[in-house]
């Protein structure tokens, strides 16, 4: 391994410079509006896990629900934790949230599946959290080394629902 140099200095004036620009520095290789667009993307998939998960805490009922609702419970509120770090991260990159309601079904990569009994809510969400693992997958996948903070951010988010959809097969097979 070759010597490591930098030249302070130069960093130093290039801060100075392009303060206006925030976290984004020269190093940064990845197209920011392409960035911002995929983790708006990002942003409405998590809002729309955390509604289902939500509704699914209230709908649920039956003699094996009260576990069940927990575990909805501590899904909405993870994946609302998901969608604040993501809207932090868009901000950190001078973009803009988008929390518009009335386009985040179309941009969300899963879907707001409602599920009438307490066995279909679970598949839904289980299937919801394979969509949001394959999706993530593929972003992480295509930001390469380009943002290394926003896939980081990305592969912490998609571990969490890699833990999520066990959690469902899991709730899926004890209910029979």
């Amino acid at each position: 391994m070759d010597q490591f140099i930098t030249d302070v200095k130069k960093l130093r004036d290039n801060a100075r410079k392009n303060m206006e620009k925030g976290a984004v520095t020269d190093s940064y290789k990845a197209d920011v509006k392409q960035v911002l667009k995929v983790l708006n993307d990002v942003l409405a998939t998590e809002l729309v896990c955390v509604l289902r998960y939500k509704r699914h805490y209230y709908m649920a009922q039956g003699i094996n629900s009260d576990s069940v609702k927990e575990e909805f419970l501590q899904h909405a509120n993870e994946e609302q934790q998901h969608a604040d770090w993501v809207a932090e991260r868009i901000t950190q990159l001078g973009g803009e949230p988008d929390f518009r309601p009335t386009t985040l079904a179309e941009r969300s990569a899963s879907e707001y599946a409602e599920g009438k009994t307490l066995v279909d809510m679970i598949k839904e969400d289980l299937i919801a959290e394979r969509v949001a693992i394959q999706h993530y997958s593929d972003v992480i996948r295509w930001l390469g080394d380009s943002d290394p903070t926003t896939k980081i951010l990305i592969e912490q988010i998609n571990k969490v629902e890699e833990e999520h959809a066990n959690d469902m097969l899991d709730l899926l097979t004890k209910m029979g």
